[in-house]
């Protein structure tokens, strides 16, 4: 049976039980040592899914809690998993989360669980690996990729010196932080400039499957203000450059979004064919985050932030994920992912 602990960066030694679905208040107090004024004694209230492996935290105290440096705001909730850190206030006192088995190991090192985090990551509705790398400016050569996400050729046009940095890759960490390890991976890597990042999707939907991402560490849309608005044009314009690369443009649609809810951690744009043809696309809830509002348009989301200056979901969104199958393009109704994929072929292009 597993169980989780809040561990202490600061203070090794420091350990909190956070038994399965109850919740925990955690603030100032001997049970932390925080002593500071500005930290309620119940400052944030912690709930352990130990059968799913995150912690769902939620801002109790007037003062910010944040996770990755990202504020949760007061009586808000956000999903925190092992790999992500929680500073209790205002970017002090960082935590962790670990999973383990009742003897004591976490999960992250129990290597008969590596094959299950595997699985958990392909049945995900993102799909994708990672970790930062040193940036280079390179061109974009995509030749035929029908079959897989891409398979493009990269040539190098030059690293300026004061980019050069270490190889060494960091722990990746729990199966939702992957996209930080395959951005720093050159087998998947399709484009670099300055600000973003192209890879392909390690479990691709459709023929044509990219993610675009920003080099900064942003978390989610969640944690997307206006002052972003520049980063998500340019991300939508290599998103446009890369479908007019693409030598299937004539014959396949594109689209370029969200999820409304990402199972991973850093902010990444999809470009997606609209063929859907592909072997890894096995269940409901990948066809519906893509078919369904689930998805938000690249434009629209622009336009939300221009706006209203942050990105606003519905609290209900997840229920599309269970909507019954539908064609995309005529709507018919179809009982069995096996089914639909057997339908989607009569609109493929000849």
């Amino acid at each position: 049976m597993r169980v989780c602990w809040l561990v202490g960066k600061e203070k090794c030694g420091q350990r909190v039980k956070l038994p399965h679905m109850e919740a925990v208040l955690i603030g100032r107090g001997p049970e932390t040592g925080i002593t500071d004024r500005k930290c309620s004694r119940q400052q944030v209230q912690l709930k352990a899914d130990c059968n799913k492996g995150y912690v769902t935290v939620k801002q109790i105290g007037v003062n910010p809690t944040s996770v990755d440096l990202v504020n949760i705001g007061k009586n808000e909730e956000v999903k925190m998993k092992p790999g992500q850190v929680l500073h209790i206030v205002n970017k002090l006192y960082p935590y962790t989360v670990e999973f383990a088995e009742e003897s004591g190991k976490t999960i992250t090192e129990a290597k008969e669980k590596i094959q299950t985090r595997k699985v958990s990551c392909e049945d995900s509705c993102e799909n994708e690996d990672v970790e930062f790398v040193p940036r280079k400016t390179m061109k974009m050569e995509v030749g035929d990729t029908q079959g897989s996400s891409a398979n493009p050729k990269l040539s190098n046009t030059g690293v300026p010196p004061h980019e050069e940095t270490s190889s060494k890759k960091e722990h990746p960490g729990h199966w939702s932080q992957g996209l930080k390890s395959s951005m720093q991976d050159p087998k998947m890597q399709v484009y670099k400039d300055e600000k973003t990042v192209v890879i392909k999707d390690k479990y691709p939907k459709a023929r044509y499957h990219w993610l675009i991402l920003p080099w900064d560490p942003i978390s989610s849309l969640k944690a997307v203000t206006r002052n972003h608005l520049e980063l998500l044009e340019h991300m939508h314009a290599v998103g446009q450059k890369m479908i007019e690369e693409c030598p299937a443009r004539e014959s396949l649609e594109f689209r370029l979004g969200y999820h409304a809810i990402p199972s991973m951690s850093q902010l990444h744009l999809h470009v997606i064919s609209q063929d859907f043809d592909s072997p890894t696309l096995k269940t409901k809830k990948h066809w519906n985050s893509f078919t369904t509002d689930y998805f938000l348009n690249s434009q629209d989301v622009i336009e939300m932030v221009r706006s209203k200056g942050k990105v606003m979901v519905k609290g209900d969104v997840s229920e599309l994920l269970k909507l019954p199958l539908r064609c995309h393009r005529c709507k018919q109704h179809l009982s069995t992912v096996p089914q639909l994929k057997e339908h989607l072929k009569k609109h493929l292009p000849k």
